[in-house]
């Protein structure tokens, strides 16, 4: 195995990098890399075969956590460690575990879509922490992948990630520049979740195999296109006073429906 390269400055231009990764999607799709933090983010990128470019290691969790370490490191292409004091200053985590890596964004035209398997399709979502929810209700649902539109926030963020508990690390994710043209290309049935009591209700809707269940920005829902072209729309029946509900909330309610 390769050795860990020490590297002690903060103005080291691989530290530069990842604090630019971390804080920008642009310099994500750019440089077709995005950070992963903590040891249960790692290890799902490892055993995910997801490509680790770099691997950065803390003195402490060099010694704490060896056994990871080095078996993450073998899947790494380059490895680097750092005192503690220094992981803190490039760290996105209050209590960095100490392990971080780079890798690479997968091919999104090169991921399978099951053409008989239940799809969440991502229109316009603004907040890291419902996408992050809603993959990782997907992943314990038994849902076969999920599509995001290039307009919503980056699932490969690192709040993104860490809502997910991983799950996006686990499940294909499709980021895709125009989702109904996306969704038209694998043949999908769809179905727009609108707030509309003329739409049907959720609970009787017979979902067909090959569906994919559209979720809408959380403060505007779905664009009028993309509800032109769904198959049939759908919405969750609410009583009191309430209007809507959280997009992760309504989600999870549709993708219960979908795979009961």
């Amino acid at each position: 195995m390769k050795e860990f390269v020490r590297i002690t400055s903060k103005e080291n231009s691989l530290i530069k990098s990842i604090i630019s990764l971390q804080n920008s999607s642009k310099t994500r799709r750019e440089n077709n890399q995005f950070v992963l933090e903590g040891l249960r983010l790692c290890r799902d990128a490892m055993y995910n075969d997801y490509k680790i470019s770099t691997f950065v290691v803390s003195d402490t969790a060099y010694d704490k956590h060896k056994v990871d370490v080095l078996e993450i490191g073998e899947k790494s292409e380059n490895l680097y460690i750092v005192p503690d004091t220094l992981f803190k200053k490039f760290s996105d985590t209050v209590s960095p575990q100490g392990l971080l890596c780079l890798c690479e964004i997968p091919d999104f035209q090169k991921i399978p879509v099951a053409k008989d398997g239940n799809f969440v399709a991502l229109e316009n979502l603004s907040d890291p922490s419902n996408i992050g929810a809603i993959a990782r209700t997907a992943e314990a649902m038994g849902i076969n992948g999920i599509f995001i539109s290039r307009s919503s926030c980056d699932p490969f963020s690192s709040k993104a990630l860490r809502a997910s508990m991983g799950a996006l690390l686990r499940i294909p994710v499709i980021v895709c520049d125009n989702l109904v043209d996306t969704l038209k290309g694998h043949n999908l049935r769809v179905y727009a979740s609108v707030v509309n009591r003329d739409a049907t209700d959720i609970t009787k809707v017979n979902f067909q195999k090959g569906s994919a269940a559209l979720i809408g920005n959380e403060a505007n829902g779905l664009c009028e296109e993309t509800i032109n072209y769904a198959d049939e729309r759908i919405t969750i029946k609410m009583s009191g006073k309430a209007e809507s509900l959280n997009a992760a909330a309504a989600a999870s309610i549709i993708i219960w429906e979908m795979c009961k």
